[in-house]
């Protein structure tokens, strides 16, 4: 069976709360780490990497780990925001991460709301054209949730079956 490794980046443990029910969900091999720790890629054929939307992109950390992914490496993304799901700012960091990852086989990607930290409501309600988005960042205070960790899991477990069929979106 293939060995699997789930890692993210997370500031405020939303990725990592994901990271953890994406982990719950697999069987057999498998690992989970930050992306600081992740180490040797090599014997992993499985990768969910995962990080949380910030400025409406793949933070600097996350973006490194992810153009360090060996060629040929079978990959699935996940992320966090604060942004409604399916809006072009929740969509963003995820394109440009499947840019990242270059010539691996990118198999799905995955993104759910978190909670954006009060701090950084703060500051962003200071500034005018940033009050929209505070205000509709500000309703993710509830997230990750039941509901979305389980559609983590289940993202989870799609992911495996694609990967043992072979199947993969590509780039």
């Amino acid at each position: 069976m293939a060995k699997t490794l789930v890692t993210y980046f997370s500031r405020t443990d939303n990725t990592k709360l994901v990271a953890e029910a994406i982990y719950s969900a697999l069987s057999g091999d498998k690992t989970i780490k930050p992306m600081a720790e992740a180490g040797d890629l090599s014997p992993y054929q499985l990768i969910f990497a995962g990080f949380p939307v910030q400025t409406h992109s793949v933070p600097y950390p996350a973006e490194v780990f992810l153009k360090s992914i060996p060629e040929g490496k079978k990959v699935a993304l996940f992320s966090t925001h604060g942004s409604v799901t399916g809006s072009q700012l929740s969509r963003e960091a995820l394109e440009y991460a499947s840019i990242l990852v270059g010539k691996t086989q990118l198999l799905g990607t995955f993104s759910c709301r978190g909670k954006v930290s009060g701090r950084a409501l703060e500051v962003l309600m200071q500034s005018p054209e940033h009050e929209a988005w505070a205000d509709m960042a500000a309703s993710a205070a509830t997230h990750p949730d039941t509901s979305d960790l389980d559609a983590a899991r289940a993202f989870a477990r799609w992911t495996v079956t694609l990967s043992a069929q072979g199947h993969y979106r590509g780039l």
